[in-house]
């Protein structure tokens, strides 16, 4: 089961290299996407599910990751179609083969249960998704991809130097040398303390690089502006996730070896970090791409912050994935839609969306408020757990901090999205909205609403196999033997 919730995308991946008709071709993306949903499901209600001799594993935390990821990647998927009717003289062949490689290699990301095969598909996704930031050939899109694989590289690369240490840490203490999870984790408390903590930092410095956290964010605003909006959405909900998740792995050994505080330390001041970042640069920001762009990196750092400050805030930052996730794919989508009818990103241009495009307009705001934190919706309740388990267990700094950055980002926010969403359209502009007919559709609208009732949902009802599921992951995590 494992092994087929790889090798599915990538068949799926090589015919639609194979498909001919532009027009047919992205339909693959939804059918593709919703069996590997029901293989995934399928493989979460195994008891046991791994292949290759324990090289790859589907655990607590894999469960949580794996659902997720397929859910919102068929749910991004619906709306892959509608956006490139309106690129029908373009080819998609390479977008839509790239974007089952992408599904493929970060599923391998969260079965892997060892180091080397982690690193290597955290590469993959790196590989896979360069091209799909440069599908609209534009200098600056061409840019963003050259910075984002240069930077993300580097942080591979530093990534690479850290699992050298965590594998020297377990030959430094009379041990083989293994680069297995279980293994590590089983004998933790063997490794040796320095070459673990060098180890660890080192990791979290490459694999933070690809996550988005400050300060090591620079290549995610242009990469996630300039990329097409589904892509966008995949790289905020998705990818920066799984680099989430191969920080957890590496925690998940320095909690077992009794190191937990010292990783808790320092995740909780880079989380803290790169929510500050993200404060600042969300002010007068003009490019609403490039402001939901940051946004992501302070969600990164809200999720790094929770697995800081331990306790139930271990669980918020489960949680947090999901409705981060969902909420910011809502987003994304919204925005791609105001793209293509504006054929701009700047407030300069972009004003009154809520008359020319009801429907996305009403969805932008909302997501807005959403992301920030606001009831009733998800990112209210998993910021709340992640807030009060701070106050709960005496961070009363860090809790506060908390508290603070989340108002300025959502003032900072505040001001661009109300700028796009009332008002009415530049002069200059008037004459390409008059030109440009096309209104919302419900191919580009029904997968934005879908998210939305998601969203909606686990703002006032957490359904019970999922809250489960989430706190199995959380005392995973953080169990000591």
């Amino acid at each position: 089961m494992a092994n087929l919730l790889i090798l599915f995308p990538l068949a799926m991946a090589a015919l639609a290299l194979g498909v001919p008709s532009n027009r047919w071709r992205p339909w693959l993306l939804p059918a593709g996407c919703a069996v590997q949903v029901g293989l995934s499901l399928w493989a979460m209600g195994a008891v046991e599910c791994s292949a290759l001799g324990g090289w790859l594993a589907l655990d607590p935390l894999g469960r949580v990751f794996l659902g997720f990821t397929s859910v919102f990647f068929f749910l991004c998927s619906l709306y892959i179609p509608g956006y490139l009717a309106h690129s029908a003289g373009q080819s998609n062949r390479w977008l839509c083969a790239n974007l089952f490689v992408f599904l493929a290699m970060m599923t391998l990301v969260i079965l892997s249960h060892h180091l080397g095969l982690m690193w290597v598909a955290m590469e993959a996704t790196t590989l896979a998704t360069a091209p799909l930031l440069y599908f609209h050939r534009t200098s600056r899109a061409l840019e963003a991809t050259w910075k984002y694989l240069v930077i993300c590289s580097v942080g591979i690369a530093l990534a690479l130097l850290g699992s050298f240490f965590l594998a020297y840490s377990a030959l430094h203490g009379g041990l083989k040398t293994t680069l297995l999870f279980d293994e590590l984790v089983r004998h933790a408390e063997q490794l040796s303390p320095t070459w673990l903590r060098a180890g660890f930092v080192l990791l979290l410095v490459g694999y933070g690089t690809k996550m988005g956290l400050a300060p090591m964010h620079t290549w995610l605003p242009d990469a996630h502006g300039e990329a097409p909006a589904p892509v966008s959405a995949l790289l905020s909900g998705a990818l920066l996730p799984s680099a989430f998740l191969a920080i957890l792995r590496v925690f998940h050994i320095c909690q077992a070896s009794r190191h937990g505080a010292f990783a808790q330390e320092i995740l909780l001041v880079m989380g803290l970090l790169s929510m500050a970042f993200a404060a600042v640069f969300v002010v007068r920001q003009r490019d609403f791409k490039r402001l939901l762009a940051y946004s992501s990196v302070e969600h990164m750092g809200i999720l790094i912050a929770g697995i800081g400050l331990g306790g139930q805030a271990v669980y918020g930052a489960l949680l947090h994935v999901l409705t981060h996730g969902f909420t910011k794919g809502m987003l994304f989508l919204s925005a791609g839609n105001i793209h293509q009818v504006y054929g701009s990103k700047s407030t300069d241009v972009v004003r009154g969306v809520m008359r020319r495009l009801p429907l996305s307009g009403a969805m932008f705001l909302v997501g807005f408020l959403a992301i920030t934190g606001s009831p009733p919706f998800g990112p209210f309740v998993s910021e709340v757990t992640i807030a009060s388990a701070a106050l709960s267990r005496g961070h009363y700094l860090a809790g506060g901090l908390f508290l603070f950055l989340l108002c300025a980002v959502f003032i900072g926010m505040g001001t661009t999205v109300l700028a796009v969403v009332q008002g009415s359209p530049e002069d200059s502009a008037v004459e390409s909205l008059k030109s440009n007919g096309r209104g919302d559709r419900f191919a580009t609208g029904a997968p934005i609403v879908l998210l939305l009732a998601i969203v909606l949902l686990l703002g006032v009802y957490i359904p019970p196999p999922l809250n489960a599921l989430l706190h199995k992951a959380a005392d995973f995590l953080q169990v000591t033997p």
